[in-house]
């Protein structure tokens, strides 16, 4: 009997969904049996606001601790919660194809149609930024909790509607609530947004090549050219950075987005290249737009 390998998972309903969503894959794949190993992380049980906390790394890190502890063997993450900096221990084994990029709305009415003065909650500034740049009318609030929760004040009443990732709604069964989907054209989602990540010690060469059964080379081309800008503008998800990148095996289409704040400028710009050279062309992307005074828009974040 194969020891079964351990998949460590944040314990919230969308993680462990996720994750058990990638142990059945891997083992449709690979006949290896996996098990779930839940793991609590800091940004699960602190009650501060994620652009408060920095955004990417603090849901993590704990999950990085326990493969390098050997406590678990792999892990999956949600990849726009991914810190863009490489950690030399581990490595990025799999990228899983992609679900949907999107940003959704949740409530009973589309964004055009909600009344001036709506209240709209996300923890997001990204998604701030973007949606003050369509409707500059409505409130926008912060809010923390899972997707359950955050969609249970739209139903209690004390918010209009929620904006969250299309994807995770999906996995969670909750895509009949979504009022509206926006496109790309309306607003970028977070680098990574939709996709996977499987991450396992860098030091294991056979688990690497295990877990390379799960990888979509078009999607993880694409996260490539996404993270690869946000990581030149040097940004974290608390700043309104929004990018999205479309592989067809050949040819990448990357778009990105720098907004202020408060939504009133924005720095856009797309490009296309190689698949093959995806970090360079996120990079490229990054300085054409920091050439376009990007950058300033950044710098207003942090006064």
């Amino acid at each position: 009997m194969t020891t079964p390998l351990r998949l460590g998972t944040r314990r919230s309903l969308m993680a462990t969904t996720q994750s058990q969503m990638v142990a059945d894959r891997l083992t449709a794949a690979t006949g290896r049996p996996v098990e779930l190993v839940g793991v609590t992380t800091f940004g699960d049980v602190t009650k501060a606001h994620l652009a408060q906390l920095g955004g990417t790394g603090v849901f993590v890190s704990a999950l990085r601790d326990k493969l390098v502890e050997g406590e678990i063997d792999f892990a999956v993450h949600s990849l726009k919660d991914l810190p863009t900096a490489p950690d030399e221990r581990l490595s990025l084994a799999a990228v899983v194809a992609r679900h949907d990029h999107r940003d959704a709305l949740v409530g009973p009415l589309k964004l055009a149609d909600l009344r001036p003065g709506a209240t709209v909650g996300t923890g997001s500034p990204r998604r701030v930024a973007q949606l003050r740049m369509l409707r500059p009318d409505l409130n926008y609030v912060p809010i923390r909790g899972n997707a359950d929760t955050r969609i249970a004040k739209v139903h209690a009443g004390e918010l209009d509607a929620v904006v969250l990732a299309a994807a995770g709604l999906f996995r969670i069964g909750r895509d009949d609530e979504i009022a509206q989907t926006f496109e790309v054209e309306e607003m970028l989602p977070a680098p990574g947004q939709g996709a996977l990540a499987v991450e396992c010690p860098a030091d294991r060469p056979e688990l690497i090549e295990l877990l390379r059964a799960l990888d979509d080379p078009q999607t993880r081309a694409a996260v490539t050219a996404e993270r690869a800008v946000l990581a030149a503008l040097e940004a974290g998800c608390s700043a309104p950075v929004g990018a999205f990148a479309l592989a067809d095996g050949h040819t990448l289409n990357l778009t990105a987005v720098v907004v202020g704040i408060d939504g009133a400028r924005a720095v856009r710009k797309s490009t296309a290249g190689s698949s093959d050279s995806a970090m360079e062309l996120g990079r490229d992307l990054a300085s054409a737009m920091i050439g376009e005074g990007a950058d300033m828009l950044m710098g207003e974040q942090s006064h």
